[in-house]
């Protein structure tokens, strides 16, 4: 009650024009997390309840018309478990191979005594506004053979100049003495990248980490264009047939007799592909958030 009391009444001392703009910044934030939690709430419940309970009278707290239906056809269904393999694989190898191209080239545009510095700044600035195009990068992916491979949608986005700069700030932020340091035990510059720099950059090495495998994750485009084989077809394109094409995969909808029927099991089968598929990046974040602040702030703070 005390603690209370001595909020209320550090709020009672701010300026009258302070108050405005909390209250204004509360409730805007408050329906911020309405917009996000209010669907996320909707879409759990309508998983689980019959379809056609659903269509006729929305959602219901009556468990005894409830199912699991859904999640049994999706995890019974063979090819969402071939895009989940998909989807893992490519997110972890984009995530590795990303993260360490991004730190390898962030060091060198750190360092003041690195030549040519500035013509390279100039070169990775103008990709961000500048690109060329889908097709000229589908005839490029074309003469390196790697149409319909993983390496198709791993390498051409491997590496992000918005991370490398994330990346470089944070670089800049690490006082200069502990290089010195490491250079009056003997330390070249390989063994002080790797074993005295990247220690003490946990913090944006898991931000980065955690941006590129949820982008990768999240990812259907370029798959849909380079992959042609249903077995290297990540989660994403499973997704995109149920969710945007209205079309589930056949087994999971086979034993449905009428038109209405399939289509009230397909619109069951869309929360229900949402919840399993988003379940991975929920159950990463936890172990994530607390590197979050710091590694965010540290790489933006500094020009």
């Amino acid at each position: 009650m005390a603690q209370k009391k001595k909020k209320k009444s550090e709020f009672a001392k701010l300026p009258a024009e302070d108050k405005t703009i909390l209250i204004i910044g509360y409730t805007l934030l408050g329906l911020f997390c309405l917009a996000i939690v209010l669907p996320m709430v909707y879409i759990i419940l309508a998983s689980f309840i019959d379809p056609v309970t659903l269509q006729n009278q929305g959602l219901t707290f009556d468990f005894s018309k409830w199912t699991t239906t859904a999640y049994q056809r999706v995890l019974s269904n063979a090819q969402i478990w071939v895009g989940f393999k998909n989807a893992i694989l490519y997110s972890v190898l984009f995530t590795v191979i990303s993260v360490a191209v991004t730190l390898l080239a962030a060091y060198p545009m750190s360092r003041d005594d690195f030549k040519g510095k500035g013509l390279f700044n100039a070169i990775f600035m103008i990709t961000m506004f500048f690109g060329g195009g889908l097709i000229p990068t589908y005839l490029l992916i074309s003469s390196l053979h790697m149409l319909d491979s993983m390496w198709a949608v791993i390498i051409p986005g491997a590496f992000g100049v918005y991370n490398m700069i994330i990346v470089r700030t944070y670089y800049q932020g690490i006082p200069k003495d502990l290089q010195e340091a490491a250079e009056i035990d003997g330390a070249n510059e390989m063994v002080y990248f790797f074993r005295v720099l990247l220690p003490v950059c946990t913090p944006i090495i898991a931000t980065v980490a955690m941006w590129n495998f949820v982008g990768m994750w999240n990812s259907y485009f370029d798959a849909m264009i380079y992959l042609n084989s249903a077995s290297k077809q990540p989660l994403q394109l499973v997704l995109r047939s149920i969710l945007i094409q209205n079309q589930p995969e056949p087994g999971m909808v086979s034993d449905t007799q009428s038109t209405a029927e399939r289509a009230q099991m397909a619109e069951l089968l869309k929360y229900a592909t949402i919840i399993i598929s988003s379940l991975p990046l929920l159950a990463m974040y936890p172990f994530f958030q607390r590197y979050f602040d710091s590694g965010i702030m540290a790489g933006a703070v500094k020009g």
